[in-house]
C-alpha cells in the first residue's frame, strides 16, 4: 500500500522526539531521533490500517466485491 501521509514531530520534554500522524486517529510513535520516532509513527500507522481492515472484512458477505482504488 502506497500513501503519502502528514508527519507531525517535535522534541518531547524528556528528551527524544514524538510524532503524530493527523490523518490517522491514534498514530503516533517515538523515538530518540527523528529518524526512529518517524519510523515508530509508520509502523504504528501499519498496524493500524492492518487491523482495521482485518477487522472490515470478518463482516462482509463473501459476495462482497474488494477492489483497489487510487486517490491522487
Amino acid at each position: 500500500m502506497k500513501a503519502e501521509l502528514t508527519a507531525i514531530i517535535e522534541a518531547a520534554t524528556e528528551g527524544g522526539y514524538w510524532a503524530i500522524c493527523p490523518e490517522i486517529a491514534g498514530a503516533n510513535g517515538q523515538g530518540e531521533t527523528i529518524a526512529e520516532a518517524k519510523a515508530s509513527l509508520k509502523s504504528a500507522i501499519q498496524l493500524i490500517l492492518e487491523d482495521r481492515l482485518a477487522d472490515i472484512r470478518r463482516g462482509l458477505p463473501k459476495e462482497a466485491i474488494e477492489e483497489t482504488i487510487l486517490i491522487p
